[in-house]
């Protein structure tokens, strides 16, 4: 028998026998899984959207893995603490992520950052998302955002600044969006998290922020605050008489904020479709439905693959709006 046939036909049987090995030991685990508490790092703070859905489906998974399951709120930074937090912690899907959609905008903004988020997270499942809605304080002129952006025009003088969550966050950048189109001169007022950022806006602090509707709709029906525009692909349901960006003249894709769960890298595929399926599974029952749906947000679970390419085609959009209009992050 020719030695150079059988050497091939040998390494080809042992890299089937460890792939099968290998695939063995990752089922085993699922089946073990969870052993232990699990750990939600999540990017936000107390009650911004990521907190809320994880906490909502964190009663859900309790009962479904009898482990407990653990919010840890991680705020600062645009989230890229809580992210370091995950990619540098054991891939044994006991320590997962939950973050909004600063989390593919940090790549463009940060001139390093210590983790790559293409390669050191593996996807779960996206949640749900929500458009932003564009609000000034009901003082400031302007019944809509045109009408907003004339005013500011002719009186450059006036003193008008915007919040966000963080630079980095969606918000930011829709901000950025704003002032740049808009040819404005409005400083950026940072906070962490969407919470303060609105409250800044209702004590006159800032002048306009955009937020998501569960943040600033109880504001908007009280009339504390006055919303100009939404960044959604049609106007909302609870906003009929509020336009889009689009129809404001503003013309880019819609821009949602939304949200999305994480392992670490080399967390065992079989525990990575364990809990795509029961987070799935949470996301889809009635009550958890209902909830997403009046609080404003659309459920849109995903496969983890598809979690995956969307990152990347994400990552790819703010780098190139980065680029194109020369975006700061400081």
């Amino acid at each position: 028998m020719n030695f150079h046939r059988i050497r091939p036909l040998v390494c080809a049987g042992v890299a089937m026998l460890m792939a099968h090995v290998l695939a063995a030991g990752g089922v085993a685990q699922a089946q073990n899984f969870p052993s232990k508490q699990i750990n939600v790092i999540v990017g936000t703070g107390p009650g911004d959207p990521g907190d809320m859905i994880a906490r909502l489906i964190q009663i859900r998974m309790v009962e479904r893995f009898g482990q407990s399951w653990v919010v840890d709120n991680r705020p600062a930074a645009s989230g890229k603490i809580g992210s370091q937090v995950v990619a540098r912690s054991a891939p044994d899907g006991h320590t997962l992520l939950v973050v909004l959609s600063a989390h593919a905008v940090n790549p463009a903004g940060a001139m390093e950052l210590p983790y790559d988020t293409a390669r050191d997270f593996a996807g779960i499942s996206l949640i749900a998302r929500q458009p932003m809605i564009i609000a000034v304080h009901p003082t400031v002129k302007g019944a809509n955002l045109k009408e907003f952006i004339e005013a500011a025009r002719s009186n450059p003088s006036g003193k008008l600044a915007y919040s966000s969550p963080g630079v980095g966050t969606l918000s930011f950048l829709v901000g950025e969006q704003i002032v740049r189109r808009g040819g404005l001169e409005m400083p950026h007022v940072p906070f962490r998290g969407g919470a303060p950022a609105v409250q800044a806006l209702l004590a006159n602090e800032v002048q306009l922020t955009a937020l998501v509707p569960a943040i600033l709709m109880p504001h908007i029906k009280s009339g504390a605050v006055k919303p100009l525009a939404v960044s959604a692909d049609q106007r909302l349901a609870d906003l009929p008489d509020v336009p889009t960006l689009r129809e404001m003249g503003f013309d880019i894709p819609a821009i949602y904020n939304w949200m999305g769960f994480f392992a670490p890298a080399a967390t065992p595929p079989a525990t990575i479709n364990l809990l795509n399926k029961e987070i799935t599974a949470a996301l889809t029952e009635p009550a958890t439905a209902k909830w997403l749906a009046d609080t404003g947000f659309e459920t849109v679970a995903s496969s983890p693959a598809e979690l995956d390419r969307f990152v990347v085609t994400e990552i790819d959009r703010w780098r190139n709006f980065v680029k194109e209009f020369n975006v700061r992050f400081d």
